[in-house]
């Protein structure tokens, strides 16, 4: 990790300061395949809000000077919106069990310094704090031959595979956004990925 990233955290109402560098981080690097999203601040907003609202949420931000280069989100699943509580409940998952860990975003230049390593371990000790047994994400399904498919494009499953995250069957839900090729949001259909957490003493 170079010497000049520092780390933060905010929790809940804590994130309001970072809000606009957040929204334009997210923006800038799911433009990217696979999410091909085509953001606005008000978008962003929306989707924000419940990690202002909830005390229990986290934000990890990664920092070169005063420049926000990485972040990674997370609360508590069942203060979450219900596309994405709904799969849990319909396999008889307790929600109150699971940390959601919503998304890591890192500027191209900042990949492969251990940062994204770094955002999940500080993710999975925050739900640990909170007695979550259990912590998941979801990632975006593109068809192999979608048209905007970089060339040598390597998806990460095989990296989550190693931080212990792997699909369940099953376990999907879709959800909304504006793709930047189209004129209007679709929907998209999404895979979670599980993770049982060591106990800690």
């Amino acid at each position: 990790m170079k010497d000049s990233i520092r780390m933060e955290a905010a929790r809940g109402a804590g994130l309001a300061p970072w809000l606009n560098a957040l929204a334009e981080l997210r923006i800038r690097v799911f433009r990217d395949y696979p999410y091909l999203y085509d953001g606005s601040p008000e978008y962003e907003m929306a989707y924000l809000a419940p990690y202002l609202q909830c005390e229990d949420s986290l934000c990890l931000l990664a920092l070169d000077g005063d420049k926000v280069v990485g972040a990674s989100t997370g609360l508590p699943l069942a203060r979450e919106v219900d596309e994405f509580k709904a799969p849990f409940l319909a396999q008889g998952l307790a929600v109150e069990d699971i940390f959601y860990c919503a998304e890591s975003v890192l500027l191209p230049d900042y990949r492969g310094l251990g940062l994204y390593r770094a955002f999940f371990g500080g993710r999975e000790a925050h739900a640990n704090s909170l007695g979550f047994t259990r912590a998941a994400f979801c990632a975006v399904v593109r068809p192999d031959d979608h048209p905007l498919k970089p060339a040598g494009y390597r998806p990460l499953t095989e990296v989550w595979a190693r931080f212990g995250y792997h699909p369940v069957v099953g376990l999907s839900t879709r959800f909304r956004w504006k793709d930047r090729d189209r004129a209007e949001e679709t929907d998209k259909p999404m895979q979670f990925y599980l993770k049982t957490l060591e106990v800690q003493p």
